[in-house]
């Protein structure tokens, strides 16, 4: 199995943007993914995550701004973030059956 993030990026305060993570190797599709986020010094903690085909569970530091859903192509996962903040700045990892993406950067910053 292999996961792979993308859609990263810098984008001011209050933008937003998308990232997929794309799976081989093994059916993402109803199953529970899970994407997380870490920051240099801290624990990698929990975002959001999708169990079957819309059933999610978000951090409550990101509830009404993320939306984790599964992609139009198969074995895909979104993360829509909006109203993006600077202390949503770290690596996003999309997570699956004990494994790890490579992660993609977020930066926040004006």
């Amino acid at each position: 199995l292999q996961l792979v993030e993308s859609g990263g990026g810098l984008v001011q305060p209050g933008g937003s943007l998308r990232l997929s993570c794309a799976g081989s190797g093994a059916t993402l599709n109803m199953y529970s993914v899970a994407w997380f986020r870490q920051v240099p010094g801290k624990e990698r903690e929990g975002v959001a995550t999708i169990n079957g085909p819309t059933r999610t569970n978000y951090a409550d530091s990101v509830k009404g701004r993320f939306t984790v859903s599964r992609g139009d192509a198969k074995n895909t996962l979104i993360l829509q973030m909006n109203s993006l903040k600077a202390e949503d700045t770290a690596v996003y990892y999309c997570y699956f059956g004990g494994t790890w993406g490579q992660g993609t950067q977020v930066t926040v910053s004006s």
